[in-house]
């Protein structure tokens, strides 16, 4: 059965402790709450839960995250690794050797995929010439391998996965030596690939895509290339995974393994804010608001470790200190994107050539690749694109008022806006809460399904956002409200 058809189940709670009243309007579609307390004591008796995640996960989803197998990721990289090097500047024309051979192989697979879905899943390749650059020495070919599974209800809005093909050595430029690439980023390939056969049987209110993007160790080229693609086609992005480095348990340098732990890194400032966004965001305190860090919230809530067997440490920097991946090119467009990555990475074992010095082994072999570390990382990706594509869209152009309508100055009271979301089966919205110190969202108050509510907080102490439900009780990923006179 579809994500459609089966939803996760949550039941809001009444408290004593908020009063919602639509005869108390202050306007026309608008409801008046009033929270007695502080937010920190409402904490304690929400008015319904304010964590994302539900009490109950959809028997469909169990099912796909069951059939996660360890043993096709483990095959997939092998072939990756047979490929020689993946490197963005080698062989376009030999067919077992180079990145071409290698992008053969990768859409072949997902076109054998696409056939056993019913015409759920639709592929194609998308190529461009980049010029040169500083690591690019002559025009080149660079090819990505995407499948779309088109949404049912919204299908305008988007989620993308993806892992990069390409491999390198010790030198970035050096594209005949052998890059076997197993960890960088073959474990991510297979996970997009693992990922593509699992959901193709499926269909859902949103559209996911499963993406192989190539030229990221030469400058992050074919995803920069996809996300402008997406912008210019006006694609409401919602939600973006890059799958980099997914492959060890273990650090090999003699630190405990943590084989139940995936790190998720989530920028703060806006990667694509203009200076006045940015002041505004220092002025309010909404550096920890932004659409990457609710995606992180969300993705937390309903891919806990006691569905997918992965704990997820959420890290608010854009991506390991002064580095970069495939989601720095969608949040340069101005999309929510995140990274996973492996807990501890071993720089004997990327970006090196494969060679022993001093009985050390260098190079990214896939002996020091988890099979079984890549599956849960696989499911965690899989729970958090079956709740994001189930879910109803993050609301829109949501806004707090600092001079609600009907009054002359500044008030105590808190207006919030924003416009009704697209979906059918909408029920209404919930205001979310917590204290500026807390992580995560702590308190959650119904408000009907309306697009203005005022409430009886201050706006100063604590921090805001809105978030849609439906008729399943799947809530969306909640938006910060920016602040308007």
């Amino acid at each position: 059965m579809s994500g459609s058809d089966m939803s996760r189940s949550s039941s809001p709670r009444s408290s004593r402790r908020t009063f919602l009243a639509g005869s108390g309007a202050v306007a026309a579609g608008t409801v008046s709450a009033t929270l007695v307390g502080s937010p920190a004591e409402a904490a304690a008796s929400q008015a319904s839960p304010a964590g994302l995640g539900p009490s109950e996960f959809d028997p469909a989803l169990r099912r796909l995250l069951s059939n996660v197998d360890p043993n096709r990721i483990g095959a997939t990289i092998q072939r990756l690794t047979e490929f020689g090097t993946r490197h963005t500047l080698s062989s376009q024309t030999e067919p077992e050797r180079g990145i071409g051979a290698a992008t053969d192989w990768v859409a072949q697979q997902m076109q054998a995929i696409a056939a056993l879905s019913g015409g759920n899943l639709t592929v194609r390749r998308q190529s461009f010439v980049q010029p040169v650059s500083s690591r690019i020495p002559v025009p080149t070919t660079i090819t990505n391998v995407i499948a779309t599974l088109q949404g049912t209800a919204s299908p305008e809005r988007f989620y993308v996965v993806t892992g990069h093909l390409d491999s390198r050595v010790t030198d970035v430029m050096d594209f005949t030596s052998d890059a076997p690439g197993a960890d960088d980023d073959g474990s991510g390939v297979a996970c997009v690939l693992e990922l593509a056969r699992l959901f193709a049987s499926h269909q859902f209110p949103g559209t996911i895509i499963f993406a192989t993007v190539a030229g990221e160790e030469q400058g992050l080229y074919g995803s920069s290339f996809m996300a402008q693609q997406m912008s210019s086609a006006g694609n409401d992005v919602q939600g973006m995974f890059s799958n980099d480095i997914i492959g060890a348990s273990r650090s090999f340098d003699g630190h405990k393994p943590d084989p139940f732990t995936v790190r998720m890194f989530l920028e703060g400032l806006p990667t694509n804010a203009t200076p006045d966004q940015i002041a505004l965001l220092k002025s309010v305190g909404g550096e920890n608001d932004g659409q990457a860090r609710q995606l992180g919230r969300f993705v937390r809530a309903v891919a806990p470790h006691s569905l997918t067997g992965m704990g997820i440490r959420l890290i608010w920097r854009r991506d390991r200190f002064l580095r970069a991946s495939d989601h720095v090119s969608f949040q340069g467009q101005g999309y929510p994107a995140a990274r996973f990555t492996e807990p501890r990475e071993n720089f004997n074992h990327e970006h090196q050539n494969t060679r022993v010095v001093d009985g050390v082994q260098f190079g990214d072999l896939i002996e020091f690749v988890d099979f079984d570390y890549i599956a849960r990382v696989t499911r965690v990706n899989a729970a958090a694109l079956w709740g994001l594509a189930s879910s109803p869209s993050t609301p829109k152009d949501a806004q707090i008022h600092t001079t609600p309508p009907g009054t002359l100055s500044g008030t105590n009271l808190t207006t919030l806006s924003w416009k009704a979301g697209p979906e059918a089966n909408l029920t209404g919205y919930e205001v979310v809460l917590r204290e500026t110190t807390e992580p995560d969202w702590t308190t959650a108050i119904p408000v009907g399904n309306v697009t203005t509510i005022t409430i009886d907080i201050s706006k100063d102490n604590v921090q805001m956002g809105i978030r849609a439900v439906d008729r399943n009780g799947n809530r969306s990923p909640v938006a910060s409200p920016h602040a308007v006179a």
